[in-house]
């Protein structure tokens, strides 16, 4: 299942084929922001008016999301002909923020990461510690109603456009990818989702 987060990046990607497309933003340091505390209108009067917004349920309660996204053509990617994008995701749950993802397929800020590794990720063994170590730094976290409610979740999304063209028409391939590492009190990892669709 596609996240708001990715479908908010094909979105604006897709678009970059008249130039860009969105509004370029910097990304939001952590300490700006504190699940549990953070209001929307703080994200709001930060961020400005949001590029896309939505709710979705998760255990039992409606979560508000927003999303800030940003691509252009001729910019720098990461992997060859990828039209470069970095979108922004924040959740609240009776408008204060339960969650954050960022995700970017731009050189200098990307967010990939080697999806080979999840397997080493062991529920009931592995160390919050170890997973930063496997999988580099988490461009997100989540807590309750996002994950279990002891849990923080350390998310990693990856997601890419690119235009192929062919002819008499262009082909578009989106993938994305994304792992939410569940962490307890007591940091070790309770539950490890991935999902991976679409083609490179």
């Amino acid at each position: 299942m596609t996240s708001p987060l990715g479908r908010c990046l094909a979105l604006v990607a897709l678009l970059t084929l008249a130039g860009c497309a969105g509004r370029d933003f910097t990304r939001a340091t952590p300490d700006s922001l504190v699940l549990g505390k953070t209001t929307y209108a703080e994200i709001v009067a930060t961020f400005g008016t949001p590029y896309r917004e939505g709710t979705m349920l998760k255990n039992d309660q409606m979560v508000k999301h927003i999303s800030y996204a940003y691509a252009v053509a001729g910019g720098t990617p990461l992997h060859d002909g990828v039209t470069p994008a970095r979108a922004q995701a924040f959740y609240f749950a009776d408008l204060v923020l339960v969650g954050h993802d960022f995700s970017s397929s731009f050189r200098d800020d990307h967010t990939d990461f080697p999806e080979a590794k999840v397997t080493e990720i062991r529920r009931g063994e592995t160390k919050e510690a170890a997973v930063v170590e496997l999988l580099g730094p988490p461009g997100g976290l989540y807590v309750f109603p996002l994950v279990g409610r002891d849990d923080r979740g350390l998310v990693y999304t990856y997601s890419q456009t690119r235009v192929e063209p062919i002819p008499f028409a262009s082909k578009v391939k989106h993938y994305q990818k994304e792992v939410v590492v569940s962490v307890g009190a007591d940091g070790t990892v309770t539950n490890v989702q991935f999902n991976a669709s679409g083609e490179k």
